[in-house]
C-alpha cells in the first residue's frame, strides 16, 4: 500500500471518528468494527438491546460518507417485493399500450439499515440475502444492479425472541462481522443525558464521497500479508471445525459446527483494514487477533453442553486465541497449541 494512500486512509478514519463522536458517546470498538467492514465491502449485524443508538450510529455513519441511506423496519408481514421493488403496469393514455416499469424498493441505497432483521419471514430474508451476496435483486426474472458502494447494516434484539424468525447459519455467514453493542459506562451515560436532554442535537459533517470510499477500498486490498499471517488465520478457522482433521481438542466438548472458509477470508480482509487504520503498511498477527471475535462469534455453533456450562462463542474465541500459537501455525493451517 502506497504511503500516500495510507495517510489518506488514516486521515479519513480520524475525521470520521471525530464526526461520529459529535453524535455518539463512546462505542469506540463498535465504530472501529463498522469502519473496518465498510472499508472491506463487508456487511455487519449489530446485536444489542433497544436504546443503545444502533440506528443513530448507522444513519450518522451514512451522513459522514455522503451516501444514500434507507431504513427498512422488518416486520412479520413484510414481503420480498416490499424491499426489492416491483414491476408496475403502465398504460399509455394516447396509444393504450401497456408496459411494465420497475419501481425500485428501499434496497436501492448505498447504506441500508435492516432494523430487527429477525422479525421478518425467511422468504424476505432470502431476498435480502441475494442483495448482500450478488449486490443485485431479481424481480420478474430480470436482474437489477444495486448502487456502489452497497452495505447492509442489520440490527437484532438479543433479549426478545418471541414471534421472531432466527437467521439461519447460511445467512449469518454472509455478514462479515457480528458486532456486540454494549451498555455505556457510567461516565458515558451521564454524557448522553447531557447531550440529549438539552438543545438541538449535533449532526456530523460529510467526510468522504462515494468515489473516495471506493478508492480507499481498493487501497485496503493492496496491504501485503506474509505467509505466516495467512497460516495463522487458517489455523484459527480450521481449529474450530470439530468434524475436520485438525480440530482443537477442547472444542469437541462445546462446538457442533465451526467456521467455514469465508471466515478465513474475512479475518485477512479485516486485518488488512485494521493494519491500515493504525498506520501500518503490512498485516501482523495482532491485526488478525483484533478482528477474530466479530468474525468468528456468529460462525461457531455451540451445543447443549456449552449452554449448560455458560460457554459462549466469545469465550470460545478467547480460548482459541490463547491456544493457537502463531509460531506453530505454519503450513497447511494446522493449529499449533501454545
Amino acid at each position: 500500500m502506497q504511503e500516500a494512500s495510507l495517510d489518506r486512509l488514516r486521515s479519513a478514519y480520524d475525521q470520521m471518528k471525530r464526526e461520529l463522536h459529535r453524535v455518539i458517546v463512546g462505542q469506540d470498538e463498535v465504530i472501529d468494527q463498522l469502519l473496518i467492514a465498510i472499508l472491506t465491502r463487508g456487511h455487519c449485524l449489530l446485536v444489542g438491546v433497544p436504546g443503545l443508538a444502533k440506528t443513530l450510529l448507522i444513519s450518522s455513519l451514512a451522513r459522514t460518507l455522503d451516501l444514500s441511506f434507507n431504513r427498512i423496519q422488518f416486520t412479520p408481514d413484510l414481503m420480498p417485493g416490499d424491499i426489492t421493488g416491483t414491476d408496475l403496469l403502465q398504460i399509455d393514455p394516447e396509444t393504450n399500450e401497456r408496459t411494465f416499469r420497475f419501481a425500485k424498493g428501499p434496497l436501492f441505497a448505498n447504506v441500508v439499515l435492516a432494523d430487527e432483521i429477525n422479525r421478518t419471514p425467511p422468504k424476505t430474508q432470502a431476498a435480502l440475502l441475494e442483495s448482500m451476496v450478488e449486490r443485485q435483486v431479481t424481480v420478474g426474472g430480470r436482474s437489477h444492479h444495486l448502487p456502489a458502494p452497497f452495505f447492509v447494516l442489520a440490527t437484532q434484539n438479543p433479549i426478545e425472541q418471541e414471534g421472531t424468525y432466527p437467521l439461519p447459519e447460511a445467512q449469518l455467514d454472509r455478514f462479515m462481522f457480528m458486532v456486540n453493542v454494549r451498555y455505556p459506562t457510567l461516565d458515558e451515560e451521564r454524557e448522553i443525558l447531557k447531550r440529549t436532554t438539552g438543545g438541538k442535537p449535533d449532526e456530523p459533517d460529510v467526510v468522504l464521497g462515494g468515489e473516495d470510499l471506493l478508492a480507499l477500498q481498493e487501497s485496503v486490498r493492496e496491504v501485503p500479508v506474509a505467509d505466516h499471517v495467512y497460516d495463522y488465520a487458517l489455523a484459527l478457522t480450521r481449529g474450530t471445525r470439530v468434524r475436520s482433521d485438525a480440530p482443537l481438542a477442547f472444542l469437541r466438548e462445546w462446538v457442533t459446527w465451526g467456521a467455514g472458509p469465508r471466515a478465513s477470508q474475512y479475518l485477512i480482509l479485516g486485518a488488512k483494514a485494521h493494519a491500515a487504520l493504525h498506520g501500518r503498511d503490512h498485516v501482523a498477527v495482532e491485526d488478525v487477533q483484533a478482528v477474530a471475535h466479530p468474525v468468528l462469534r456468529h460462525r461457531i455453533v455451540t451445543n447443549f453442553s456449552a449452554a449448560a456450562e455458560g460457554m459462549t462463542s466469545d469465550l470460545i474465541v478467547d480460548r482459541l486465541l490463547q491456544e493457537v500459537d502463531p509460531a506453530a501455525a505454519v503450513g497447511a493451517g494446522v493449529p499449533g497449541v501454545a
